[in-house]
């Protein structure tokens, strides 16, 4: 697939997850230019969900999305002469990839697919559902420069869909560490798709909600030097400034370093400036040797849950709460055996003297986990249902508890990056071995920069951050990440001194007792804040009432602070 160097390689996405807008690859197919399409369908809840699919027939364990939307589109791309590069393999690449030969054949669409594989390490971990290290992107180079067209893969980092293409192109090779970081930064920008383009945006309000309506999704046109453009079709909807791929760069993101198995790229570097209407240039990005270890995800069933809503409105919330909590307590208590764990928490989302009951009302919900079903089951629902007209006044439910359902949990593992056979599977059959990155290096964290000047005293007003700062948020295992960032040098003055680690949990009640990490990205304006734990053992375990932290951010750009009337 090595192409001119003096061209731009672009490369579109369409899909940031399973179960994301199905016309998205039609639409970047037959919207404008393109050379490789990607699709990011993987997630930890995903591998979760591939995982138990698998378990009901072995030859699952894939996105099957991914088919339908090529039984519509395979045509569309073999005649503009698009590669697809996804990682919707899931746990079956091999058996992905020939269901995709078997569409092309009925199809009459002569297409060469290959798929990547070794990401696999079920074997090592059997107590686990799924256990799949994170590959990097030379094996999808491979697959593209033997002339594939169609390239599935399992486990791969959310860039390599992108690393891999743009090496493939270029003739980029292992140790190329400020190109590969440049194309990892363009990866981690395209693959959520729409959150690239103005979807999921703290100033979604600056702009016309017609706009926002239906997103268009990313691309990237990447240079030979790692530098890129992000950008979108012409006339789709949504919209790409400093701002977006601001938010998008600083999602499930960490500290300075953002290491991957091919390169570890310095975020601290990232230079971005507005290049026209839906333009975005990336520069600067510098890299590093990857750690020596590769991450693995290890899913596995962690037990059953159940859970009810109980709903309290008008007088006496919190006597009645208590009230349902200590019948729960003595019916739980009599049975047979109690679950291992019960957790309450009471939402006060009523108003006094409310104009309607749904206003007048509070949320109660209790959720019981345990080993094994029974717990959870039976005694439970029956002990919820069974208070109908021995409870509070005006006792029901948002839905009466079913059987309840396993819930898995989700644990990040490491192994030597030469412990696993990276293998790129060609068209043709034949097996090529990727060998891990030619050096290593441990990963520190990097020496905070200096801050900026702190504003002069001023007059200040009682305001929601939210109305100087922006904020995306999301998970990573257990841990929530908190990207915040500013749009003028003033904010970054007053923010870098104003929202400590400290502050950060006094606006998150619920953090204080975790430890908390403030990274700072004075370049992006931005803080990034980790709280650890604060999603228990992840997404799968439903943890919490927002149990991927995606509204986390928006939680603390409400919260009240004494801001300077100048940012006002």
């Amino acid at each position: 697939m090595t192409g001119s160097p003096a061209r731009p390689l672009r490369i579109g996405n369409a899909s940031g997850f399973y179960g994301d807008r199905f016309d998205a690859m039609r639409e970047m197919l037959t919207g404008g230019e393109l050379d490789v399409l990607t699709g990011d369908y993987l997630a930890e809840l995903t591998m979760l969900i591939l995982g138990r699919d698998r378990l009901k027939d072995p030859a699952a364990g894939y996105a099957r999305t991914f088919l339908r939307q090529l039984e519509e589109c395979l045509g569309i791309a073999h005649e503009r002469g698009v590669r697809i590069v996804a990682n919707a393999g899931g746990l079956n690449p091999a058996g992905l990839a020939e269901r995709v030969r078997e569409l092309a054949g009925r199809l009459g669409i002569p297409v060469r697919v290959a798929h990547v594989e070794g990401d696999d390490l079920r074997a090592r971990h059997p107590d686990s559902l799924a256990a799949h290290a994170y590959l990097g992107g030379f094996g999808i180079a491979e697959c593209l420069r033997a002339g594939a067209d169609v390239v599935v893969t399992g486990r791969v980092t959310d860039a390599a869909l992108v690393t891999g293409p743009a090496a493939a192109h270029f003739g980029w090779r292992p140790g190329e560490y400020d190109r590969l970081a440049g194309a990892v930064v363009a990866g981690h920008v395209l693959e959520c798709g729409a959150q690239a383009t103005g979807g999921n945006y703290a100033f979604f309000a600056d702009h016309a909600l017609d706009r926002l309506r239906r997103p268009g999704f990313p691309l990237a046109e990447i240079h030979a030097d790692g530098t890129s453009v992000i950008t979108k079709h012409p006339g789709t909807g949504g919209v790409v400034d400093t701002g977006t791929v601001t938010a998008q760069l600083l999602y499930e993101t960490a500290g300075a370093r953002y290491a991957g198995p091919d390169v570890t790229a310095r975020l601290d570097t990232v230079r971005l400036t507005q290049d026209g209407p839906d333009r975005v240039r990336i520069e600067g990005v510098r890299g590093e040797a990857p750690p020596p270890v590769l991450k693995v995800g290890l899913n596995r069933l962690g037990g059953f849950r159940n859970e009810v809503t109980f709903v309290l409105t008008g007088l006496d919330v919190e006597r009645k709460a208590e009230l349902v909590r200590r019948q729960m307590q003595d019916a739980l208590g009599a049975a047979k055996s109690a679950p291992d764990e019960v957790r309450w928490d009471l939402v006060r989302t009523d108003r006094p003297d409310a104009d309607t009951e749904e206003r007048a009302s509070a949320l109660l919900r209790l959720v019981v986990r345990d080993r094994e079903a029974e717990p959870v089951g039976r005694a439970f629902s029956g002990a919820a249902v069974e208070l109908a007209l021995a409870g509070y006044p005006g006792f029901h439910v948002l839905a009466p508890p079913g059987k309840g359902a396993p819930y898995g949990v989700f644990e990040p593992d490491y192994v030597p990056q030469d412990a696993v056979e990276h293998v790129a599977v060609l068209h043709d059959g034949r097996r090529i071995a990727v060998p891990p990155a030619p050096d290593a290096r441990v990963l520190e964290e990097v020496p905070g920069p200096p801050l900026p000047a702190p504003l002069p005293p001023g007059p200040t007003r009682r305001a929601p951050l939210g109305l100087v700062a922006g904020a995306r948020s999301g998970d990573k295992g257990g841990d929530a990440n908190v990207g915040v960032w500013v749009r003028s040098d003033d904010a970054w003055r007053w923010l870098a001194h104003e929202l400590t680690a400290d502050r950060f949990r006094e606006l998150i009640p619920e953090s204080r007792a975790l430890p908390v990490t403030r990274h700072v990205l004075p370049d992006l304006r931005a803080l990034n804040f980790v709280a650890g734990g604060i999603l228990g053992e992840g997404v799968a375990a439903q943890y919490r009432f927002d149990p991927q932290a995606k509204a986390l951010g928006e939680w603390l750009r409400s919260r009240h602070l004494d801001i300077p009337e100048a940012l006002l």
